[in-house]
């Protein structure tokens, strides 16, 4: 009961870690996401609100030059100096129309040191600023004291947003009126917001009072961002900056705060489409007294937070697992420890039977391989006296032949013959050396055979039986060197079991010829063996089964282990042996071997 009861507490405590460890692996991973995705935003933003920066400034600057360079024109001061004149002052409003059109802005008009214009390039237009009173515009003050202006703001006569570049026109010192440059903004709000959708951004610009004039987004335009108390609504109808145009409050939280002095802030900014949540920053661009803000959308970091905590929740959950799964590894190994000597130790002692039963096995093997041998050398007793007596018969003719001739003191006939004998003597030595080598056990040392050598061996023992059955002979071999990787003894075995069994299947044909042929192949490393005999041929039924163990179309005669040995030797040599019907009559069996030494003589 005690035990149990243990066993409950310790499954509760692990319990409450592991929920704890969950619950802190997905806190830290919430605050690491989100950590680097503003980090990475920040990055992103630094980059794009330079780039667009830069892009403002250069198409303002394009413009900035151009009051300057028409206020140097004297027909500016003699329209000036005549404003009563029609004619002087056609001529005026026509090269401001002209002028207008070249440098693509929006208008350009002259005013008087009154602050009245007096030509402009929309002369013709219903909405003319001619006879207007721009006396209260910042960029006429700032000409009318002598220095260049720019402002912005939203015009009285056309209702149009634009940045104004002003600059005096002089007659001899004195400031007698200022030449004004309209750029249409909208223009640039568009390519500006361009470029934000390329960006996946969006952006505004404020004034000096915090109000949003140019914007990606059309319901953030002709908004404060600070709260519009009744001094600043009336600070703006005074200035006119934006004419008629009505100026709300954006719904923007926590409060926006123009005294803080991080430039990165988080944002929550209410529309009728809904709340949409940005990572907001800015910097000031002093040429224009704008501040320009880059707000990228905190919401695809949001989206991808379930993903993360998803998948750090299951990367925890693996870890844990693989905790567990090493302690109960751990005490697995620990109980298998005691049984896994156990199993060593009857290993060891089956290794050992099983080392004595693969040696008894080699040899068992090594006896069918030399009886098959001695199976072969039986077959061929025959054949093998005769080819002995032979050289015996005909010693004992030259001996007793030499004998006579000492008789008679003929020595040079007997010292001719005893060079016949001797010769003979060397050709019974070379047949029983060939056939002792054939007879012995392989030591089971490969080393590099010639094959041309190996059939000429071969040839040596079976040659008694080919003369003995008629059998007519014909060999084609390489005339290069070629060499195998074997032993030498086992594969003159194989070619001396398969020619005698030609010779056995051509024993009842009317025709006995025997070809041994060894060729290249002609696509591959190898060499090919081919035996043919003009035999009966193997019949279908047998084809299948004529390297099998103890299987034999001659039961008169052998234990059929012949072509299954024989099989076995050119399979350990890494090659293979086959057997099929000649189209006329007879077998023809192939070996095929890899060549390990290869030289053709060249013609």
């Amino acid at each position: 009961m005690v035990i149990a009861t243990t066993k409950i507490q310790y499954k509760i405590l692990l319990s409450i870690i592991l929920i704890a460890g969950l619950l802190l692996t997905l806190f830290t991973s919430q605050w690491y996401w989100l950590n680097k995705g503003k980090s990475d935003i920040s990055i992103q933003s630094e980059k794009q609100i330079n780039e667009l920066v830069l892009f403002i400034d250069q198409q303002l600057a394009q413009f900035e030059i151009i009051p300057e360079v028409i206020a140097s024109n004297p027909i500016l001061q003699q329209g000036l100096l005549a404003a009563k004149d029609p004619h002087k002052i056609a001529q005026l409003n026509a090269y401001l129309s002209e002028l207008q059109q070249v440098t693509e802005s929006s208008d350009i008009y002259l005013t008087d040191a009154l602050g009245v214009a007096i030509a402009a390039s929309n002369w013709d237009k219903k909405n003319t600023f001619i006879n207007q009173d721009y006396s209260f515009r910042p960029y006429f003050i700032e000409a009318l004291s002598g220095r260049a202006g720019r402002y912005y703001a939203v015009g009285t006569s056309s209702d149009k947003r634009g940045f104004y570049f002003s600059n005096p026109v002089f007659h001899n010192g004195v400031v007698l009126g200022v030449i004004v440059v309209k750029v249409d903004i909208g223009v640039l709000e568009q390519q500006s917001t361009g470029i934000a959708i390329a960006g996946q951004y969006e952006f505004m610009i404020s004034d000096p009072d915090d109000i949003i004039f140019l914007s990606s987004i059309n319901h953030w335009r002709f908004s404060s961002l600070s709260p519009l108390s009744q001094a600043k609504r009336y600070a703006l109808n005074t200035s006119k900056r934006y004419a008629t145009r009505p100026i709300s409050e954006l719904a923007i939280k926590p409060p926006y705060n123009t005294l803080t002095e991080a430039n990165l802030h988080t944002y929550q900014i209410t529309s009728s489409s809904g709340t949409e949540t940005y990572l907001e920053k800015r910097q000031l661009m002093p040429n224009a007294n704008w501040t320009l803000h880059v707000l990228a959308p905190m919401k695809p970091l949001y989206q991808s937070l379930p993903t993360i905590m998803l998948l750090a929740a299951s990367l925890y959950l693996l870890l844990v697992l693989f905790i567990l799964y090493a302690i109960e590894r751990r005490k697995n190994l620990r109980r298998m420890l005691h049984a896994h000597n156990l199993l060593e130790q009857r290993v060891k002692e089956r290794t050992l039977e099983l080392e004595k039963a693969n040696t008894k096995l080699k040899d068992t093997q090594d006896e069918l391989v030399q009886a098959a041998k001695l199976t072969v050398i039986g077959s061929l007793s025959a054949s093998i006296n005769h080819e002995l007596n032979q050289p015996l018969a005909a010693l004992r003719s030259y001996a007793q032949n030499t004998q006579t001739f000492l008789g008679r003191d003929m020595f040079d006939d007997a010292k001719n013959n005893l060079k016949i004998m001797i010769e003979l003597t060397d050709r019974l030595a070379d047949i029983i050396a060939q056939f002792k080598s054939f007879t012995r056990k392989s030591q089971g040392k490969d080393n590099a055979i010639e094959i041309n050598q190996a059939i000429d061996q071969a040839l040596t023992i079976v040659q008694p039986e080919i003369d003995k059955q008629g059998v007519i002979l014909s060999k084609s071999v390489l005339k290069g060197q070629c060499q195998i990787w074997g032993d030498t003894v086992r594969l003159q075995q194989v070619l001396v079991n398969i020619i005698s069994n030609a010779i056995v299947a051509m024993q009842q044909s009317s025709v006995k010829e025997l070809k041994i042929t060894a060729s290249k192949a002609a696509r591959s490393n190898k060499l090919i063996i081919s035996i043919k005999d003009t035999g009966p041929g193997v019949r279908e039924g047998q084809m299948s089964k004529i390297f099998e163990p103890y299987f034999t179309t001659n039961e008169r005669q052998g234990l059929g282990l012949g072509l299954s040995i024989s099989q076995r030797i050119i399979e350990s040599m890494q090659g293979k042996i086959t057997v099929e019907n000649d189209n006329q009559a007879g077998a023809i069996f192939k070996i095929s071997l890899p060549i390990y030494l290869y030289e053709d003589i060249k013609p």
